[in-house]
């Protein structure tokens, strides 16, 4: 791999994985659309490590004050959650809604890695849920803040987000979809969906560290292209996206999921001619 074609995936992925588009699907769709050879497990985590850091560095802020809460919180009170503070509740919140992605991901993610990485799949997929996403907005009631995210809240987005192995789905867009479904405004929406998606990058990232240390010294140049394009990326992505759902709604990353699933089958179908 060259360092171009390292740095283009990366900036792929800090783009695809903030934006409710899919980063798995573009990754798989670019591969195919430009015949390039797998890329190696191991470099798909260092882009993942990427966005990992962009999610720390944007958020680090609430990490932190939600810890500090958590473990102020569990010295006074001790388990008497009840008596927590919104900050320390959040972050158990959290812990609860990472469950499900954390149970399908050990139990199904190398199936998925297998059997559901086909271009036409995808481009399905892309295509479904993005009339998911369109309901979804539309009918969306905007009432309700990251504050008021309950219990129930936790379970339905986290399971959401469990949906996101499947590549075309988007981990984000999965996250909001629910997240709207539910009746929080878009904003906190994404917010809430990027510091859920958190432990799951965490979690994916320790669990297949070891390829990163299995990369030859030929290949560290590359690994570092794509990581670092990944995480300058996904950070004015995670940016732009909050900012943009302030005043504006999903639709136009419905139509963009549909053009791109349109241009695969396309493409798709005059090679197969």
């Amino acid at each position: 791999m060259d360092l171009l074609r390292a740095a283009l995936l990366g900036v792929v992925q800090g783009l695809t994985e903030f934006l409710p588009v899919s980063s798995a699907g573009h990754l798989i769709l670019i591969r195919s659309l430009f015949e390039w050879p797998d890329q190696g497990l191991a470099f798909d985590v260092g882009l993942h490590l990427g966005t990992l850091l962009a999610l720390l560095a944007y958020f680090w802020r609430d990490w932190w004050t939600m810890s500090v809460g958590s473990v102020r919180d569990l010295w006074r009170h001790g388990f008497r959650m009840g008596a927590y503070g919104g900050e320390s509740q959040m972050l158990w919140l959290l812990a609860l809604g990472s469950t499900p992605a954390a149970v399908f991901g050990l139990l199904f993610d190398s199936w998925f890695e297998q059997h559901v990485r086909q271009p036409w799949l995808v481009a399905l997929t892309l295509g479904a849920f993005g009339l998911l996403m369109l309901v979804a907005d539309r009918r969306a009631r905007l009432r309700r803040a990251i504050g008021d995210v309950g219990v129930t809240d936790a379970v339905l987005i986290g399971l959401a987000q469990a949906c996101a192995l499947v590549p075309g789905v988007s981990r984000s867009g999965a996250t909001m979809t629910a997240a709207l479904v539910r009746g929080f405004d878009r904003n906190s929406a994404a917010r809430f969906a990027f510091l859920l998606g958190t432990p799951a990058f965490v979690g994916a990232a320790l669990l297949k560290v070891r390829d990163l240390a299995a990369e030859s010294n030929a290949q560290v140049g590359d690994l570092a292209a794509g990581l670092v394009c990944s995480t300058l990326v996904g950070f004015l992505a995670i940016h732009f996206l909050l900012r943009f759902l302030r005043t504006r709604s999903l639709l136009p990353f419905v139509y963009y999921r549909w053009g791109v699933a349109a241009a695969a089958l396309a493409i798709g179908a005059i090679r197969v001619v």
